[in-house]
């Protein structure tokens, strides 16, 4: 690189205000004497954005040879995209562009320019770059800022819609059978890629509530005692670009023979159901089925006694996973689960006969095909205690979404209580059923509340 004329310069373009420290060294060559003349200089701190000039122009008749630049970001928050370019007091042109995060530098010598992070190491071409994360828990409106500090090429967006809340357990003593209420539908999850350029400047990203928890059965409750159906969860959505519906809820505790469904997962397109005498459906597109659900589709309700394990019912793989619900005898399921949704409540036990319980199920998990895993069960009273609460499912990450919570045990104490469902965890995990209570002035346990929705935008 040379620099022919008095008019001749090198300039550092910083983007914004912070502190960029330079440092070029350099050889003249003067024409008329031959006499070589070695140099430096040394910038200083730029701390506005600005354009500096960092190497003048030789004196007449000598040529000025650049034999090293250095170029640091010296701050330790800002990064800071910097421009070294060439100009002849008339036209300029840009030798090197990029972005510095804090502490990091480019230099350039006789093979070119190279960037280096903060540790001194060459950061490879097309690797290491600058990011930014925003991380979005609460419910409602927020605002995701394109960042400003770079010059971003992508843009990753993961979302997961609200978890449906747990039906709420019964209670009674007049009849031999006492339902524990279904689990809920879990929050389906979506990922999208964008270009950059194509995204406004802001994006609201509004996140889902989980959906509420079904009340308990008791005598000021629904009459006659039976527990109430859990809401259904919000949805997720950036900008009205990418949707991620919630799970429905899971179906209260009778008080009669009657199937308990739990609650339909989430879809892309549309909110799980809520789960009645039958498993709610699942949310659109596609039509969910009882043997694992993949692609968008949330998964069916559970109306079945289910054992963890490797079984795909209820299961899903984008869409919410189905709530554990119960068969007319009372026998409780286990919540599905999604590989990438939201995990399905577990179902509350319940009364089979006036004298035995029928122990609560788990809540099910994200990450795996499997049912169960999830928030373990609120153990069943016996004559002298109430009914067990149900564990709460673990908050989801960036890479799965919430488990379902526990189902709420049930109690044979005179007037006992059943235990509540665990809520479920953040990221589209149901909240499990709560379990029978006993006696007329016994309460059933409440369902667990749906766990929030969940975003993350990753942009580089």
């Amino acid at each position: 690189m040379i620099l022919l004329t008095t008019t001749d310069s090198l300039q550092l373009v910083t983007s914004a205000d912070g502190y960029v420290t330079s440092y070029t060294s350099w050889v003249d060559n003067n024409s008329s004497t031959s006499v070589i003349t070695p140099g430096r200089t040394n910038a200083g701190t730029i701390t506005t954005a600005a354009t500096t000039e960092i190497t003048a122009g030789p004196a007449a008749d000598t040529y000025r040879v650049i034999k090293a630049i250095f170029a640091i970001n010296t701050s330790t928050i800002v990064s800071n995209t910097c421009t070294i370019q060439f100009t002849d007091g008339s036209s300029t042109v840009p030798l090197w562009t990029g972005n510095l995060g804090p502490s990091e530098g480019v230099r350039y010598d006789t093979q070119g320019f190279e960037r280096f992070n903060s540790s001194g190491v060459a950061i490879t071409q097309g690797l290491g770059g600058p990011t930014d994360i925003q991380v979005f828990t609460t419910t409602g409106g927020n605002t995701w800022t394109k960042p400003t500090t770079f010059n971003p090429k992508f843009v990753l967006v993961k979302i997961w819609g609200g978890g449906g809340g747990g039906g709420g357990g019964s209670s009674t003593s007049t009849v031999v059978v006492s339902k524990g209420g279904a689990g809920g539908g879990g929050g389906a999850h979506a990922t999208a890629v964008y270009s950059a350029a194509d995204l406004p400047a802001t994006v609201v990203v509004t996140v889902g509530a989980g959906g509420l928890p079904g009340t308990s059965g008791n005598i000021g409750g629904n009459a006659p005692y039976n527990g109430g159906t859990g809401g259904v969860g919000g949805r997720t959505d950036f900008g009205g670009l990418l949707y991620a519906y919630g799970g429905g809820g899971g179906f209260g505790g009778q008080i009669t023979a009657l199937a308990t469904g739990g609650g339909g997962g989430g879809g892309a397109a549309t909110a799980g159901a809520v789960g009645s005498a039958a498993g709610g459906a699942g949310g659109t597109p596609g039509t969910g089925v009882t043997t694992g659900n993949f692609g968008p589709t949330g998964a069916l309700g559970g109306v079945v006694s289910l054992a963890a394990g490797i079984n795909a019912t209820q299961g899903a793989e984008y869409g919410g996973a189905g709530g554990g619900g119960s068969t007319v005898a009372s026998a409780a399921g286990v919540g599905g689960s999604s590989i990438y949704g939201g995990g399905g409540g577990g179902s509350g036990g319940g009364r089979a006969t006036t004298t035995t319980t029928a122990p609560a199920a788990a809540g099910g998990s994200s990450g795996v095909f499997t049912t169960g895993g999830g928030g373990a069960i609120g153990e069943s009273g016996s004559t002298t205690a109430n009914g067990g609460a149900g564990a709460a499912g673990i908050d989801g990450t960036s890479t799965n979404g919430g488990f379902g919570g526990g189902g709420g045990g049930a109690s044979l104490l005179s007037n006992g209580n059943g235990g509540d469902g665990g809520r479920g965890g953040r990221g589209g995990g149901s909240g499990g059923g709560g379990g029978a209570g006993n006696g007329n002035s016994g309460i059933g346990g409440a369902g667990g509340r749906g766990g929030n929705g969940y975003a993350v935008v990753f942009t580089w």
